[in-house]
């Protein structure tokens, strides 16, 4: 059963913001001064089985550290994009590559940047702690901060909905 007022069943993709949403909203800095950042487990745990059903996943990020982009490919994400200065370019080629409807996506996002994709996607959905301009726009607020397993949240909630949870797939990395 979902949490979620949306027909999960159409959901073939799923793009993710990093900073406050993979990442806590807070990032420690490394001496150099580069931004440093925690990832959560159970995200990646859910991250990588949804690539290995054949969801398409994007990792949309204003920031870049080397860091993030070994994590998510790590995880078979192929389509990370970095210093994305206007998020919707980057949006509008995933979408492109793979032939994508708008109603097919989720897009968790927590501040400003992340406003036009989600005012476009079927499902935008963002952390408790999200920016209040970002929780208007969303159909579902998860439960779940930036950084403390909202992609295992909403990914788990669309693959249970579509029979791929609890599989021979799901027991091994």
């Amino acid at each position: 059963m979902s949490s979620v007022n949306y027909d999960l069943k159409k959901i073939k993709a799923f793009v993710f913001d990093v900073d406050g949403v993979l990442s806590c909203e807070v990032i420690p800095l490394s001496p150099e001064g580069d931004p440093m950042r925690t990832v959560n487990i159970k995200d990646g745990y859910a991250l990588q089985l949804a690539v290995k059903k054949g969801y398409k996943i994007a990792i949309i990020t204003g920031g870049y550290t080397e860091a993030v982009r070994v994590r998510f490919s790590r995880l078979g994400i192929e389509d990370i994009y970095m210093k994305s200065e206007v998020k919707i370019h980057d949006f509008n080629h995933f979408i492109r590559k793979y032939g994508l409807s708008y109603e097919e996506i989720v897009y968790a996002g927590d501040d400003i940047p992340d406003y036009d994709v989600m005012k476009l996607v079927g499902l935008p959905i963002a952390p408790a702690d999200a920016a209040p301009e970002i929780k208007d726009i969303a159909k579902y607020i998860s439960h779940k901060k930036g950084g403390e397993g909202i992609a295992r949240d909403i990914i788990e909630q669309v693959l249970k909905v579509q029979g791929h949870w609890m599989d021979k797939e799901a027991f091994g990395w």
